[in-house]
């Protein structure tokens, strides 16, 4: 989709350190799937999974932390499922309302600087 809209991205460019051992070396890194350089901003991409959406969330949580200046945006099934409704590849009734509001969410793909949008299915860390 990125391609097809003339979107310059790349895939993995970065990894980030999230921890070191007491030597210095990397015992954590996170690398966010895609960066969209023309807007300066980080995208995860990443599945139902409830393990792994905990994890990636942390880690996002956590480089907004060390890196503030970093934007980064996680999406999830949900997201993916939006797009796909948005640019016709996909029927409505695909969409999960997670917020209990009876109609498909809105997303958000360019969020305000420095914001990450957590899964509300998502534990707190």
């Amino acid at each position: 989709m990125l391609d097809f809209y003339g979107i310059e991205w790349e895939y993995e460019p970065r990894t980030f350190t999230l921890e070191t051992d007491r030597e210095g070396r990397p015992v954590q890194a996170f690398t966010p799937d895609f960066y969209l350089p023309a807007y300066d901003l980080f995208i995860e991409i990443t599945t139902m999974n409830q393990k792994l959406v905990t994890k990636k969330n942390r880690k996002a949580r956590r480089l907004q932390e060390l890196h503030p200046d970093v934007r980064v945006r996680v999406l999830y099934q949900r997201d993916y499922l939006h797009l796909l409704v948005k640019y016709g590849l996909e029927a409505p009734s695909q969409l999960v309302d997670v917020a209990g509001s009876g109609e498909p969410q809105r997303l958000e793909l360019f969020p305000s600087r420095n914001e990450t949008t957590p899964d509300p299915r998502a534990e707190s860390a």
